[in-house]
């Protein structure tokens, strides 16, 4: 990892300070990634802990992600107005304190107001982490710096369940917020020194009246989302939501139109290229996380693992991701990001096929890993060279915004795909449950069946991703051919 002493971007950074940049960033994607999936393992303990029902303690983790999906944006928008380290080494700070007050909680009340006080500083960290980042690297190198910050969110996936059954086991579930405090810590004094202070443009205005119409549409459909996974989609709370998150996010849109400086500048989705990029992100999290959200039901009531044991049984996609995020980085790089995202789309949709097909009552260890782990090599070589592509096709003084839409599109994909392929997988078993049984009081059998019909739709949707990318690289060579610029503007630029 060789720095080259004097070399600065347009705007004047200092790219000699690029791997000091990372260390600082990587601490706050690696802390904020362990942490979602600790406490998704402590969910049963602190229904126990805090004598409540589960679904009072899901709160601890759907306050803490409607928080962060509403906030992402405008904070996003806030460090291309007023620089990012500040917001950034602040977000460090909330973070760290939030943890403590968590691990504080007396009840499960307080546990969840101080969950969605942790996330405004998480919110700070994930909204502005890979506008940093790109900041921090010259253009050239920008997929594989993505790429590392990838590997750096699976290893998070993978360790995170592992820890917090140890911690849960040998501890209290306290400790799951208390081992943040040292990262916290060091990443809060890494990021205040290491990151540069790059001066944003002057004379901008905050778009105060966008952000409220967009934290209502973001909130209300969000909430909308969470609630239909226990009510369903039918339930009238759920389709008033829905009806109120439309209503606001077309006045939101009406208000970016025409306010002079808006929280999010729709010219850059002119771009078909970049709406693209967006568009199959996001579907390719909705997959992701309803696999996630299904495959410990059915390694534990079907084939009969225990706890521990999932954990390391679900390890095998987020290291493939992890091992393949940099490699298909640095590939892009060198060969630009498009024809890599399309072999990654490729690759997930074969994984999915396989696992629609292969996922029996008496599945081994062997076969698991061998289904498992093609989804996270070919998420791995999608998610690198897209997020690049993304973040290198907006002018800088976008990046914080469009740093925080992947996010968005991250944690909206996840609670879709949640809600979403939850319902499918519980329909279909209900479907085929002849006695009437639903979810995992259904035989085994019933329950891989709808199992291998709910990936079947993951993969339909991942098809969609692939056709719609084909059909981006095919545009992009199109315009290449003609002379005209695929890319709206370019990252480098002050735009």
């Amino acid at each position: 990892m060789t720095q080259t002493p004097h070399a600065t971007s347009p705007a004047g950074v200092d790219y000699s300070r690029k791997w000091l940049v990372m260390i600082a960033v990587g601490l706050g994607i690696f802390l904020g990634t362990i942490d979602g999936s600790i406490v998704n393992v402590a969910l049963p303990t602190l229904t126990e802990e805090f004598h409540t029902t589960f679904a009072a303690v899901q709160w601890v983790v759907l306050g803490y992600l409607l928080t962060l999906v509403t906030l992402t944006l405008s904070i996003g928008r806030l460090g291309d107005m007023i620089g990012k380290r500040r917001i950034y080494s602040t977000g460090f700070a909330v973070f760290t304190i939030g943890s403590v007050l968590a691990g504080l909680s007396p009840s499960v009340g307080w546990l969840i107001a101080f969950r969605v006080f942790q996330a405004l500083g998480s919110s700070m960290l994930f909204a502005l982490g890979l506008a940093i980042i790109t900041e921090a690297f010259p253009p050239h190198e920008r997929g594989r710096a993505l790429g590392i910050s990838g590997a750096l969110v699976s290893i998070g996936i993978a360790v995170g369940p592992t820890v917090g059954g140890l911690i849960i086991s040998d501890l209290s579930w306290r400790w799951i917020f208390y081992v943040n405090l040292p990262i916290g810590i060091a990443g809060t004094i890494a990021s205040a020194r290491l990151i540069q202070d790059v001066p944003p443009p002057g004379r901008q205005r905050f778009d105060f009246l966008g952000a409220c119409t967009l934290l209502v549409s973001l909130l209300t459909l969000m909430l909308a989302l969470s609630l239909a996974q226990n009510d369903g989609f039918n339930d009238a709370r759920v389709l008033m939501l829905t009806a109120a998150g439309a209503v606001a996010l077309g006045v939101f849109v009406a208000i970016e139109r025409r306010v002079e400086q808006p929280m999010l500048d729709l010219s850059l989705f002119r771009s078909r290229l970049l709406s693209i990029n967006l568009v199959t992100g996001w579907m390719t999290f909705i997959g992701l996380s309803g696999l996630m959200l299904l495959l410990p039901f059915y390694l534990e009531g079907v084939l009969g693992y225990e706890p521990r044991q999932v954990g390391l049984l679900m390890a095998p996609s987020p290291i493939a991701l992890g091992l393949a995020a940099p490699l298909s980085g640095s590939l892009s790089d060198k060969i630009g990001p498009r024809p890599v995202t399309v072999v990654g789309l490729a690759i997930l949709l074969v994984g999915y096929l396989a696992a629609s097909q292969f996922l029996t009552t008496d599945a081994t260890v062997i076969v698991l890993v061998l289904l498992l782990a093609p989804i996270g090599l070919g998420m791995g070589t999608f998610q690198s060279p897209n997020n690049s592509a993304v973040m290198g096709s907006v002018p800088r003084h976008r990046l914080g915004v469009t740093s925080a839409m992947l996010t968005i599109t991250r944690n909206t994909g996840q609670l879709v795909g949640v809600s979403v392929l939850g319902s499918v997988w519980a329909l279909r078993v209900s479907h085929h449950a002849a006695n009437g049984a639903a979810g995992r009081d259904a035989p085994a059998a019933d329950q891989v069946a709808a199992l291998r019909e709910t990936v079947l739709v993951v993969a339909v949707l991942i098809a969609v991703a692939l056709a719609l990318s084909v059909w981006g690289l095919v545009t992009e060579r199109q315009q290449r051919a003609r002379g005209v610029s695929s890319e709206p503007a370019a990252a480098g630029t002050a735009g």
